[in-house]
């Protein structure tokens, strides 16, 4: 485990962190698996049964909660935020505060090699598929086959991702 790179840098015993994981000002992490290689950035949280795999980019002002996986090599734009409840409530049918016993955790799945861009909001539930790109400001809330572009709100299948070289020669 690395230390913190600054003093605004929360991580709980109970965190598994892998090597060279660089981070930033003001990032929370608890009860998470974070893979090596990673970098996270200012302002982020990770919370507690979430996993980031090997070699990713979590930009800053990102959240990521609890059932939340990304696999490896797998860029987050700044300002994306995942979510994991889809009835939230702030108190139960009794009136009182809400604790984990009065809601389901629904797990999203974001797989190798996608890329979200900023300001991404995903619903719980989802899986992007591997290579898959999700456009700036798009709101997820169903799953995005591999290798295509999503964007818009409710996000829409635009094309398929093209090939670096592809899009390269076009230029």
């Amino acid at each position: 485990m690395n230390p913190p790179s600054s003093p605004t840098v929360i991580v709980t015993p109970d965190v598994k962190l892998g090597k060279n994981v660089r981070m930033f000002a003001f990032v929370n992490l608890y009860g998470c698996e974070i893979g090596d290689d990673t970098r996270i950035g200012t302002f982020v949280e990770v919370q507690k049964n979430a996993k980031i795999g090997q070699r990713c980019k979590i930009s800053s002002h990102t959240f990521v909660c609890e059932g939340v996986t990304i696999e490896d090599e797998v860029f987050i734009g700044h300002g994306v935020t995942f979510v994991n409840d889809m009835f939230p409530r702030a108190t139960a049918g009794s009136g009182k505060l809400q604790t984990e016993a009065d809601w389901a955790c629904v797990p999203t799945l974001v797989k190798r090699g996608a890329s979200i861009g900023s300001g991404v909001t995903i619903l719980g539930g989802v899986t992007i598929g591997e290579g898959a790109l999700v456009g700036a400001g798009s709101v997820v809330t169903r799953d995005v086959p591999a290798g295509t572009i999503v964007a818009g709100n409710p996000a829409r299948v635009l094309r398929k991702v093209e090939e670096p070289k592809e899009i390269i020669s076009a230029i």
